[in-house]
């Protein structure tokens, strides 16, 4: 796992989701010491914010889409 929190916005939804999937398993295990718990955990939950914000990002780019009564797509202009 990555020292710093910083390298999170980098990640793509799916890397992040990955690893915090991982983070998760680590924890439920309950193998890991208490320190690294905490270390995980904290992770976690930058982790589960990044991929909150890249979801409502997601929302917000279909949101823009319409869909005319012919079937034509178009963008919404944002304002």
């Amino acid at each position: 796992m990555v020292d710093t929190f910083n390298d999170i916005k980098k990640l793509s939804f799916e890397e992040a989701l990955s690893e915090l999937e991982q983070i998760v398993e680590n924890l439920e295990n309950g193998t890991i010491d208490l320190e690294k718990s905490i270390e995980y955990y904290t992770r976690g939950s930058h982790l589960k914010s990044h991929c909150q914000q890249k979801l409502n990002d997601a929302v917000l780019k279909l949101e823009e889409i319409k869909v005319s009564a012919d079937g034509k797509i178009s963008k919404k202009e944002i304002e």
